[in-house]
């Protein structure tokens, strides 16, 4: 009779482990981060890459990012098709060793990447490397410095550039030539005391052009602008604790896809500001390359829409005289730089009321 308890009691605690097993995998609510892909990796001795693209013709457009001292000039541009294959390396004629954000213009198809080292924008030509100066802004009063960062478009092709140092997005038309403070200088879109140590950043218009969208990558914030006929109102703070809010893209819903640079993430919120998606992570560094996502910087779609490619800046900000991140020691650990890829699907989220 004990025998048959035994065998009974054994039977029922094997049910419930197997219950709790099943629920134990079972998710509940939570982010479904899918998988990284690496989408390409750049050439041995490569700098890092901060500014991405895709152009008109589906090919991804990235360049290089140095701003030691020591670097030496001019800045790289790479540009793969949308399979990862590397289609031409070009030397950017009359950059610094440090560009950033860059962009095809809507209507003129002009490539302009912003030489972050000058204080400029250039005009690229995408196949030679040859460039003229397409945009410049006034000197900064004294003490102070430009950072151009990243620049966006209106529907009528106007141009607009991020400005990390001073806190300004500065305007120009769509021909150029020296550019206004549209926003700015505003204490939402200056750095303060946060690190990275660099304000204003990725921006882009929502589709009805009613707003203009800054992230603060010091502050971890998106910045939403109101725009009214063309005209900005003030600078309110949309939505915060986004790590290292970085550069920013949106999609056909209005919903803002964030690469958050210090938590190795995309997070995409919604209109209202809420987290709707976090994507991604890191998985270590294998044969010198990353594996998923260290420090994305700059989002942009495929043409088709079905993929995100993003640049892993993997910067080590000791090597720039800043702090040590908790990615420091791993973006030292680098030896080729690489764009990753992931799919652009917002995943449901489980039990949701």
């Amino acid at each position: 009779m004990q025998d048959r308890r035994r065998q009974l009691s054994l039977a029922a605690l094997t049910c419930v482990g197997l219950t709790l097993s099943v629920l134990s995998v079972t998710p509940v609510s939570a982010w479904d981060r899918g998988n990284v892909e690496t989408f390409a990796v750049l050439p041995a001795g490569t700098a890092t890459i901060e500014g991405l693209t895709v152009g008109p013709n589906g090919n991804v457009h990235v360049t290089t990012f140095d701003p030691r001292p020591t670097a030496t000039p001019p800045a790289q541009l790479f540009v793969f098709n949308d399979n990862g294959k590397l289609l031409r390396q070009v030397s950017i004629q009359g950059s610094t060793a440090a560009t950033l954000g860059l962009a095809f213009h809507p209507t003129t198809h002009a490539l302009l990447v912003i030489d972050f080292g000058a204080a400029k924008v250039l005009n690229v030509d995408p196949n030679t490397g040859t460039s003229s100066v397409f945009m410049t802004v006034p000197p900064p009063p004294p003490g102070a410095a430009a950072g151009l960062n990243a620049l966006t478009f209106d529907a009528a092709g106007n141009v607009y550039v991020s400005d990390s140092f001073q806190g300004i997005i500065w305007k120009t038309g769509p021909g150029g030539g020296v550019a206004t403070a549209w926003v700015g200088p505003h204490p939402l879109l200056q750095p303060g005391t946060g690190i990275p140590p660099f304000g204003a950043n990725g921006l882009q218009f929502n589709k009805n052009e009613t707003a203009l969208f800054v992230a603060n990558t010091a502050n971890d914030l998106l910045v939403k602008i109101p725009v009214t006929g063309g005209t900005p109102g003030t600078p309110e703070a949309f939505t915060y604790s986004i790590n290292g809010a970085d550069g920013i893209v949106l999609d056909r819903d209005d919903n803002i896809w964030v690469a958050a640079n210090q938590a190795d993430e995309i997070v995409v919120v919604d209109p209202t500001g809420k987290a709707i998606a976090k994507l991604g992570d890191f998985d270590g560094v294998k044969n010198g390359v990353t594996r998923g996502l260290l420090f994305p910087a700059s989002p942009d779609f495929s043409k088709d829409g079905k993929w995100l490619f993003v640049t892993n800046l993997e910067l080590d900000l000791r090597s720039i005289g800043g702090p040590q991140t908790v990615d420091s020691q791993w973006a030292a650990q680098v030896k080729r730089h690489s764009i990753a890829k992931l799919r652009a699907r917002i995943p449901p989220i489980h039990d949701q009321d």
